[in-house]
């Protein structure tokens, strides 16, 4: 039997690809995240607590499926640039992420939760490391 090897093209140009989705997607989700977090039940900022869950879900995600810390990192960074880039106030001093409970809640526990997922998907990643050299 004759065997025949394939020669593949580099992995990079996919690696890049996948890295800049994940960082648009971190955006996207932080663009929306700023004009939808205001959404109440009650005392309860639900729209702002629904971000933070989803931005953490991201970064440990995108860590896990990319096996690599930098695809926690990449969401969370674009997550934190945009949304603070819209807390601030332009000329006209309109501010698009307000000085409520809604807004901490979604820039400071949207920030925790952006480092939650780096620390887990770092602790994840390094377990799952330790257990493929053991085997």
């Amino acid at each position: 039997m004759k065997e025949t090897t394939v020669k593949r093209g580099p992995e990079w140009p996919l690696t890049v690809a996948v890295y800049v989705v994940l960082f648009v997607f971190g955006a996207v989700q932080a663009l929306v995240g700023s004009f939808q977090y205001s959404r109440v039940s009650g005392p309860v900022p639900v729209a702002a607590l629904a971000c933070c869950a989803a931005i953490l879900a991201t970064c440990v995600l995108a860590a896990w499926a990319t096996r690599s810390v930098s695809g926690a990192l990449l969401p969370g960074i674009a997550w934190v640039l945009t949304s603070f880039v819209l807390s601030m106030p332009v000329s006209n001093g309109s501010v698009i992420i307000t000085n409520t409970t809604a807004g901490k809640v979604y820039l400071y526990g949207g920030t925790l939760c952006v480092v939650a997922g780096m620390v887990a998907s770092f602790a994840g990643l390094a377990r799952w490391s330790r257990r493929a050299g053991d085997s």
